[in-house]
């Protein structure tokens, strides 16, 4: 049994959770715990877990939550994910056979220290979203983008010339050891607050210029239209449609991995939970910081806890055949990418592959 620190059960009742289905599901799960976040008296572990194949070349999936502490429902949906998973995994062979095919990653809090503090950045002010060493192509908006001005302003990257936030490196070196190897991975990053419908986006963050891997997020997102054409919950789109920033840790490991992987393919994904509909919803939203992020009357709470099962079940699926669906040969790859540049960047086709 894990040994829990009281405070912690008002403060950060994620982190409770989370370890109560470690040691419901010890069996299924390797557990790491790279570095502890120090408030006070009490250190928060950074929990990375495993789940699946331990094949060195299994086809992996990354769920990530809790990149900004105030932003709770993040983590919140991959714990319910998971809590229903292991459920699974006590009777149900199709659940096992497919965990047997490939590997599971999970990162559920990787910003406790601003979880507890209620704070969308970590203990010293940095927005761990604008913490990579990446600079954006073009002048992103006014703070929003990223800014050393200072840690009392809000989207703070960190002073010029230094390392990364120990929460970012241990974020990055935790893909790194499990995804760099891989022929064949995703991650989504869960988030909420903007906008007023689910987004599904890809890179780049620093650039209105096409991702690089536009050709495979185009793939990725037919499939899921085709497999799914009632479930229009979400906007497939380039996060950059929105605005660009500086320092997204996405945009620097995409670029990492291409360098170690050039025949590889990665497709880092970022869910962004549409939280204004909830405002317009529900005024009283207003006033409160954390509602601003989360769902706060209960029947909306539990209605988003399940909302995206079904995304999360695909992406396993989908990481596990995408030799199948990803497009392959000269010709299919330029179709794939004139079609993605019709959808997403109108007037910018190119005969390049």
């Amino acid at each position: 049994m894990i040994q829990r620190i009281s405070p912690i059960t008002t403060a950060l009742p994620e982190l409770i959770q989370l370890e109560e289905l470690i040691d419901q599901g010890r069996q299924h799960l390797r557990i790491n715990v790279p570095l502890h976040i120090t408030l006070g008296e009490h250190k928060l572990p950074f929990y990375v877990l495993e789940m699946g194949s331990t094949e060195p070349l299994a086809p992996t999936l990354a769920l990530i939550g809790g990149v900004h502490g105030v932003e709770r429902i993040g983590t919140q949906v991959i714990l319910s994910f998971l809590k229903s998973l292991l459920t699974r995994l006590e009777w149900d062979p199709v659940a096992t056979d497919m965990l047997s095919q490939m590997r599971l990653m999970l990162i559920p809090i990787v910003n406790p220290g601003g979880m507890w503090a209620n704070s969308r950045s970590n203990p010293q002010g940095i927005d761990l979203m604008r913490n990579a060493p990446v600079e954006a192509d073009e002048r992103p908006p006014f703070l929003v983008g990223g800014q050393r001005i200072s840690r009392h302003l809000p989207w703070f990257r960190g002073r010029r010339g230094e390392s990364m936030a120990s929460e970012s490196q241990a974020l990055v070196d935790s893909i790194r050891t499990t995804l760099m190897s891989q022929r064949h991975c995703i991650s989504l990053d869960c988030h909420s607050g903007f906008g007023y419908k689910d987004r599904i986006w890809f890179p780049w963050a620093k650039s209105v210029e096409p991702f690089p891997g536009v050709a495979d997020a185009y793939a990725l997102t037919r499939l899921f239209e085709r497999t799914y054409p009632n479930h229009s919950v979400y906007l497939f789109e380039p996060q950059a449609h929105s605005y660009t920033t500086h320092g997204d840790l996405w945009d620097f490991l995409y670029e990492e991995y291409r360098q170690a992987q050039p025949e590889g393919l990665y497709l880092p994904l970022t869910l962004e939970m549409g939280s204004w509909l909830w405002v317009k919803k529900n005024p009283g939203h207003l006033f409160r910081y954390h509602s601003l992020f989360n769902p706060i009357l209960p029947h909306r709470h539990q209605r988003i806890l399940r909302r995206h099962f079904t995304l999360f079940e695909f992406l396993m699926s989908a990481v596990r055949s995408m030799p199948v669906w990803s497009p392959e040969g000269e010709l299919p790859r330029l179709t794939a990418k004139q079609e993605a540049l019709e959808r997403w960047y109108p007037g910018r086709l190119t005969s390049r592959g």
